[in-house]
């Protein structure tokens, strides 16, 4: 056995932000130009190191939902997605991202944080398409973000984090097919989600719809696990 004595290596903790919302037709996530090296210049995701060896890393998402993005952690959806370790994945040494995803409707304009030269919402599909390319490995996160929020879809109430608090049915579809990238058959949709108890309740009221017609207003009920499941559709076997 060596008498040498182990020294463990250096190692830095940031936290990483996919922040998801509706802006009109769309799926954005909120991404941030950096204004420091590395990277300066490039778009990512909002997030930064722990403040002090003191800060949990809950805590420190929490910490800079405020400063990123003026966003209370309490007021929307909020967990833990991942942690991101490769050696190579940041150039100022060896760093680990704790990345968490929050979920909130219609979230405003941001404002760029301490170290960002500006902030603002993107299309989805945009970054999936490779349209947009982002620094350090912030396109795995963000695309395992989209993807654990399509999943949950299909298994949990999930889609209600991105409604108001009173919601009409269309505009509960319009977040699945918006989140799945896929158009829904609005009787379809309406009759699968009246199949499962407790995963939205009438919250009394109507509210003018575009085509004239008043749509009913619901609220999310008490349930947390869909069952039976909404599932998603299985888009690879179209034109097959």
């Amino acid at each position: 056995m060596s008498d040498e004595l182990w020294v463990p290596p250096e190692v830095l903790v940031t936290v990483d932000l996919v922040i998801l919302t509706l802006r009109k037709t769309d799926l954005q996530v909120l991404l941030v130009e950096r204004g420091v090296e590395p990277y300066r210049g490039a778009r990512a995701l909002p997030g930064g190191f722990l403040n002090n060896a003191g800060e949990g890393i809950a805590e420190a998402a929490v910490r800079e939902l405020r400063e990123e993005a003026d966003l209370d952690g309490a007021q929307l959806h909020l967990e833990q997605l991942g942690t991101y370790g490769d050696p190579g994945r940041d150039p100022r040494g060896r760093v680990i991202s704790v990345a968490y995803l929050a979920i909130a409707p219609e979230l405003p304009e941001p404002v760029a944080g301490t170290d960002a030269a500006g902030a603002g919402w993107e299309p989805i599909e945009e970054i999936l398409s490779g349209r947009l390319n982002l620094a350090f490995d912030h396109l795995q996160i963000v695309t395992d973000g989209v993807e654990r929020a399509r999943g949950k879809l299909e298994h949990s109430a999930l889609a209600t984090a991105f409604c108001d608090a009173t919601f009409s049915i269309a505009e509960l579809q319009h977040v699945y097919e918006a989140v799945w990238g896929v158009e829904l058959d609005p009787r379809n949709f309406y009759r699968k989600v009246q199949k499962v108890p407790g995963f939205i309740e009438s919250a009394g009221g109507e509210r003018k719809a575009t085509n004239g017609r008043p749509a009913r207003l619901f609220k999310a009920g008490p349930t947390a696990v869909l069952h039976p499941p909404l599932v998603r559709p299985d888009t690879t076997t179209e034109g097959q």
